[in-house]
């Protein structure tokens, strides 16, 4: 897959919550790209310069930094695409991030194939190719940072949530606690025949209980 159009995708509600293992793929992919794109620029300046394996390595990279972008891009595989505005700013708005990697993309290829077909432009297009890296390498931090940002915007998020479910939780086990000790006032009152009571208003008493621990330690 080399260079084709990827259209605008529908970003998702801000309301979603991604898992961290999803913004740790995302950030890793999106450090591929960067990484892969100065490992394709290197090899394709060894290739010109005579290396053996130079336009090998260098197109093995292009493949890399290609499935990357797509796989960011693109709704599939538990991935999510472009699921904020943030995202969508950085790779179709201003920054223009998409159509710049695409066109680093194809100006790689043209390059290559000039490398290996010893074509006389292949000077001329290695040069563009290195003139290029510097601002797509500026515009892949900045599309990374996103991401990063992004992580860390859900991680607080989702500790908000956490929180709150642990305070309904609090709250029920409070209302537990009110239950099982009036069950066992009305088993104190009812002697023998409030027995039943007793035994429930005990067993309340140790869910209640657990329940506190379990909100304790998540609450750590």
């Amino acid at each position: 897959m080399h260079a084709h159009s990827i259209s605008p995708i529908p970003v998702s509600p801000a309301a979603d919550i991604l898992p961290g293992e999803v913004f740790g793929k995302l950030i890793n992919l999106s450090g591929r790209r960067r990484f892969t794109s100065q490992r394709l620029v290197l090899y394709a300046v060894l290739a010109a310069q005579g290396k053996s394996d130079g336009v090998a390595v260098a197109r093995s990279a292009l493949t890399l930094f290609d499935n990357a972008h797509a796989s960011l891009l693109q709704k599939k595989d538990g991935l999510p695409g472009v699921f904020c505005e943030a995202l969508r700013q950085a790779y179709f708005g201003a920054l223009q991030g998409d159509a710049r990697i695409r066109a680093f993309s194809l100006l790689a290829q043209r390059t290559l194939d000039a490398i290996e077909g010893r074509r006389r432009q292949a000077a001329a297009l290695l040069e563009q190719l290195v003139e290029l890296t510097t601002p797509l390498l500026d515009a892949l931090n900045a599309i990374t940072a996103v991401y990063e940002e992004e992580a860390r915007r859900h991680a607080l998020l989702l500790e908000k949530r956490r929180r709150a479910v642990m305070n309904d939780i609090d709250c029920i086990a409070r209302e537990a606690r009110m239950v099982a000790f009036n069950a066992q006032v009305i088993a104190a009152r009812a002697g023998e025949a409030g027995r039943e009571f007793a035994v429930v208003g005990g067993r309340l008493s140790d869910i209640t209980g657990q329940i506190d621990a379990l909100v304790r330690q998540a609450m750590q």
